[in-house]
């Protein structure tokens, strides 16, 4: 039960700290948000094991007057950075821990899928927040294609963040 909580709670005091230190020390001093602090949120975001809704941040710093192509840019370039990580991590993890945490019936079905739907999978994933990273520490356990993984991710996250860069425009045009 103890690690349970230790897997929750430190992960998330560790995005807390990184948003409030970041974001907290340029509201303090009285800066608007950088696109440096973007960036450093963004990735740690698209780290599996700091889950953290970092879509939600470019409205904020569209709001602020950064550029929405700009933060397309960096926030696929990062998330793809952090997709790579856990893809690696996901990766270097042994068929023999794998099997040993679903049974080797279980992989072998999942790894079918993933061979045959993987692809879309990541692609659809991408798409939506919190999923995709998790997926990409999946993708690399099951030893699916990098390429592969990568491609379907840049995809999925330039839809995403274009599509939210656009809507963000979209509604400002409305409310002026």
């Amino acid at each position: 039960m103890k690690k349970r909580i230790v897997r929750v709670v430190l992960p998330a005091v560790i995005a807390i700290a990184l948003v409030s230190y970041t974001l907290g020390q340029e509201i303090l001093a009285g800066r608007s948000p950088s696109l440096s602090s973007f960036a450093l949120i963004h990735f740690a975001g698209y780290l599996f094991f700091l889950l953290m809704p970092v879509e939600a941040l470019v409205p904020i710093y569209q709001a602020e007057g950064h550029a929405g192509a700009t933060l397309i840019l960096i926030a696929v370039s990062t998330a793809i950075a952090g997709e790579v990580i856990d893809y690696c991590i996901g990766r270097a993890v042994s068929d023999r821990v794998i099997h040993n945490l679903i049974g080797e019936m279980h992989y072998m079905r999942f790894k079918g899928s993933i061979k045959k739907w993987g692809g879309w999978a990541i692609l659809f994933f991408n798409l939506f927040p919190l999923s995709s990273s998790v997926l990409s520490l999946v993708a690399g356990m099951m030893r699916y294609s990098a390429r592969r993984a990568l491609l379907y991710s840049v995809a999925g996250l330039t839809l995403k963040y274009f599509t939210i860069v656009y809507l963000f425009d979209l509604v400002s045009s409305w409310m002026a």
